[in-house]
């Protein structure tokens, strides 16, 4: 049984930073890429960054872009989001996912249908 446990969401002030980790289990994690995605009440899921199995290449919304860096540490299954410079508008629910294709070729995916297992999310709260 995959599972993916998100940590470190929060409230923090405009400016400030957040790391978010996601520790997964339940299949041979580096072999998917992963991503992040986030989503606020009557919003669409929107995604946020992506970083393909090996490590090797990274994919980011334009709206965190400069902002936000995802990586990984497959020897202790986990992917983390480093948010910096937050912003009222990244105040959301923050959801990693795990693709559904092992060893995808090509930059991570962004679309969500590409995602076959999602976390339950950790609160992010960024206040004005």
């Amino acid at each position: 049984q995959v599972q993916l446990v998100e940590s470190g969401g929060g409230l923090v002030q405009t400016g400030g930073s957040l790391r978010l980790s996601c520790a997964g289990s339940g299949r041979t994690f580096s072999s998917y890429g992963m991503g992040w995605f986030r989503r606020t009440p009557g919003k669409e899921r929107e995604f946020v960054a992506a970083i393909k199995w090996s490590g090797g290449s990274t994919n980011y919304a334009d709206s965190v872009k400069g902002r936000f860096t995802i990586s990984r540490d497959n020897t202790k299954n986990t992917i983390y989001l480093q948010m910096n410079s937050l912003k009222p508008e990244d105040t959301a629910l923050y959801y990693c996912a795990s693709d559904r294709r092992a060893m995808r070729l090509g930059l991570p995916s962004g679309l969500a249908a590409d995602y076959e297992y999602w976390g339950q999310g950790t609160q992010v709260t960024v206040s004005s």
